[in-house]
């Protein structure tokens, strides 16, 4: 199994401290770590350095090498520019079949999320790998949602495929568009349902071959990248647009399995997420230079010394960088990114 670790977003309903030079999954949220060395440092205590692979573009890739110096510098994939998840899933299985790997699995691991417990992350790496080794269907993660979450697409889960370890992997039964709510709520309660986290996984070869059949437009390009092409040329022709392009087609056609996640998924979408956790976990408490009173329920996240105090206000995200300063009410910290395109379209790069 080759992990490889992918990041390229920003995250920015997580502005200010989330910008272009220091993205979410970069930022020291727990415990003086970021996700991206969470991620990392869990993905080590199963595979030697050599064995890790990292996808991001040259901006990122400076960053990751200064949170985590070992990484391989030929284990970094550049992409030339954004492309959209379907482009950037066909490079990764392209590089690797470039450096002699296209018949040994390799997993998408999204560096912007946190797995707990990590041993059950590892767990399930080692089942999605034995699969993987034999047979070519694509393999993807989900996991039951307590409500719905819009954005993000779900599978049902078909028959029984195999369960070791605690790790369970189903065929898929159906594709749920994000659209489609009504047949959302129909299967929501039930543990038929699955949200979708991704956590691709199968040999490069076999995507490559997923690709040939039902995207030309981006297997073309990717054959000539496996075989030494000039990257910045062919990545650019293929087409912007998510793996769902071909994803909805191979689990219509029963050519797709689904793990069940053994573990915690925390996605930290916004400041309120970040919040929650840290607060559920007991991992949040304020310095000698914040100060509340009569006060309940607020976070403060800064950089430098700064005094702060809060007199009367309860619920609220509070977030300095010093340059910049958000107060929002936990509950609307999922509109941050409207400040962000407010930002862009009066140039204020400096804030970005």
């Amino acid at each position: 199994m080759k992990p490889v670790i992918i990041c390229g977003g920003i995250g920015s309903k997580m502005w200010p401290m989330s910008r272009s030079t220091t993205p979410k999954h970069f930022l020291p949220l727990i415990n003086g770590k970021s996700l991206f060395q969470l991620n990392y440092e869990t993905l080590r205590k199963k595979f030697a350095a050599e064995e890790i692979f990292l996808q991001t573009n040259e901006i990122q890739a400076k960053i990751a090498k200064e949170q985590i110096p070992e990484i391989k510098d030929e284990n970094i994939f550049i992409e030339p520019e954004m492309r959209n998840q379907g482009p950037a899933t066909g490079f990764a299985a392209a590089q690797l079949i470039k450096k002699g790997f296209g018949d040994e699995p390799f997993i998408l691991v999204q560096a912007d999320v946190l797995r707990e417990p990590d041993d059950k992350f590892l767990d399930m790496i080692a089942e999605a790998d034995k699969l993987a080794k034999t047979g070519d269907k694509y393999i993807t993660g989900g996991f039951i949602p307590q409500s719905i979450v819009r954005g993000v697409d779900y599978l049902v889960k078909g028959n029984l495929v195999s369960e070791e370890n605690g790790v369970k992997i189903f065929e898929v039964a159906d594709y749920i568009d994000r659209t489609e709510e009504d047949k959302i709520k129909q299967y929501l309660g039930t543990d038929k349902l699955l949200l979708h986290a991704n956590h691709t996984t199968m040999t490069p070869n076999s995507l490559m071959k997923m690709y040939q059949k039902y995207k030309m437009d981006w297997y073309a390009p990717l054959v000539q990248i496996a075989n030494g092409g000039d990257v910045a040329t062919e990545y650019a022709k293929m087409p912007k647009a998510g793996i769902e392009d071909v994803t909805k087609l191979v689990y219509k056609n029963n050519e797709a399995l689904v793990v069940e996640l053994p573990f915690n998924w925390v996605d930290f979408g916004t400041w309120e997420s970040v919040a929650n956790y840290m607060q559920t976990k007991g991992g949040y408490s304020v310095d000698e230079n914040t100060f509340e009173i009569e006060g309940n329920n607020n976070y403060v996240f800064k950089k430098g010394n700064k005094f702060i105090a809060t007199i009367g206000i309860e619920n609220v995200v509070i977030i300095d960088t010093g340059d910049a300063l958000l107060v929002v009410k936990r509950d609307q910290t999922g509109k941050v990114g409207q400040v962000v395109d407010a930002l862009k379209e009066k140039n204020r790069n400096e804030l970005l």
